[in-house]
């Protein structure tokens, strides 16, 4: 049983937790089952990763209160714990590794990121300037060169 300040929540097999665009500021820890996470690129929905227990998603949307960036689905029956900004507070308080565990991952994420576009570029699927025109409209601040 969840503690008092996290919110568990079940989805059966098929069930979006929260589409791309959406407005909500929830991350979600996985306790059964399995998340996957898509996005909308040309048209299509583009896989991003299946997310398994003890996995988290979310994070930015409870961090920045901007929209979703992707869509999360349960691929099977699915139990998650919902948590809200002050119930981070209260759980990196009760439980300070969740804080490194949570800031080890998004680096893990972001080195992957980093990967993927050196990779795109190198095989020239991207040009510099497509490259460009992407972090122009990226999240994080994009310096000339």
């Amino acid at each position: 049983m969840a503690p008092r300040y996290l919110d568990e929540r079940t989805y059966a097999a098929g069930d979006v937790i929260f589409a791309e665009g959406d407005q909500s500021t929830e991350m979600f820890i996985v306790q059964e089952g399995k998340v996957q996470v898509t996005k909308k690129v040309a048209g299509g929905d583009l896989f991003l990763a299946t997310l398994e227990r003890g996995d988290f998603f979310g994070e930015m949307g409870l961090l920045d209160s901007q929209p979703r960036h992707a869509t999360c689905s349960a691929l099977v029956p699915t139990r998650l714990l919902a948590l809200r900004s002050g119930d981070l507070l209260i759980k990196l308080r009760r439980d300070p590794t969740f804080a490194l565990e949570m800031l080890q991952s998004m680096s893990r994420r972001i080195r992957h990121l980093n990967e993927q576009v050196a990779r795109l570029t190198d095989d020239q699927q991207i040009s510099r300037q497509q490259l460009d025109q992407l972090l122009a409209h990226a999240e994080y601040p994009h310096t000339s060169r």
